[in-house]
């Protein structure tokens, strides 16, 4: 399923949204999730984040900027719409013995009052959602005057925005929809968050790292929603072909030649000051 994001009024986001619900609720995010952590934390150093801080994590998943943000002893809300990854976040802040507040919300209406966060933060989780203006005003409203928001968002032409734009050939996104992958453009984010917002941002990469090109696949296709989603809604013969299309993208990014594969995915680390 490729996740998209909308332009207001192109389509019906509320069926673009439930659809978006289930796929992330598929599989277990989680387990791939996981393996993201250090960008949570490169992204709290490059908000700079001070213990006592108010932060909040949109979008957040299992919580990697969550875990982050609490281990430097600020004050952490940690929010998704899917409630089944806020209880992996959970799970892994009571491991780490890590105070964190826990709530299920939607990044288009978020719950909270206008300023009432110094940090904000999402790592590759925002981009996903349907109404990207809605998403960045909300952002942007809860962060105070002076405040900073923190993104980490795949580019159009990394490994991940790759994938999606190959899973897009078997299941097409909804008409009228933006690629997700345009929130690793600055030009888009300086047009989404607009003249009350200071823009900074500097290409980075995370690096994929699994036994085999057939580990991942595996991995990808049992837990990560999208590619989940995708695999189960099509026959049995188109499955073969995206299996061959995503072999053949894995070969083209892996840098090992050991065997293994190490694939490193582009992605825009951003700081956002709100005047």
């Amino acid at each position: 399923m490729n996740i998209q994001a909308a332009i207001p009024g192109a389509t019906d986001l509320s069926a673009v949204k439930a659809r978006q619900q289930g796929a992330w609720s598929s599989g277990d995010y989680s387990v791939v999730g996981t393996t993201l952590q250090i960008v949570g934390e490169t992204l709290c150093e490059a908000v700079d984040v001070r213990s006592g801080q108010r932060v909040l994590d949109v979008a957040a998943g299992n919580g990697n900027a969550t875990l982050a943000a609490a281990r430097r002893f600020a004050d952490v809300v940690s929010t998704d719409y899917v409630g089944a990854l806020l209880e992996r976040g959970r799970e892994r802040a009571e491991a780490d013995r890590l105070q964190v507040t826990f709530r299920e919300a939607d990044a288009e209406n978020l719950p909270f009052s206008n300023d009432s966060f110094d940090v904000v933060l999402s790592t590759f989780g925002v981009m996903f959602t349907p109404d990207q203006e809605r998403a960045a005003g909300e952002l942007m409203r809860v962060c105070c005057p002076g405040g900073k928001i923190g993104l980490a968002n795949w580019t159009p032409e990394s490994f991940v925005g790759q994938l999606f734009k190959t899973i897009g050939k078997y299941v097409p996104p909804a008409p009228g929809l933006q690629s997700p992958a345009l929130w690793g453009k600055k030009a888009h984010l300086d047009s989404l968050f607009g003249a009350n917002a200071i823009v900074a941002a500097e290409s980075q990469y995370f690096t994929f790292r699994y036994k085999s090109p057939e580990h991942m696949l595996e991995v990808f296709r049992s837990y990560y929603g999208p590619v989940h989603k995708a695999f189960a809604a099509i026959d049995p013969q188109a499955r073969e072909w995206l299996k061959t299309d995503l072999y053949a993208l894995i070969d083209e990014f892996n840098v090992a030649s050991d065997g293994t594969l190490v694939v490193p995915s582009e992605y825009l680390e951003v700081v956002i000051t709100r005047r």
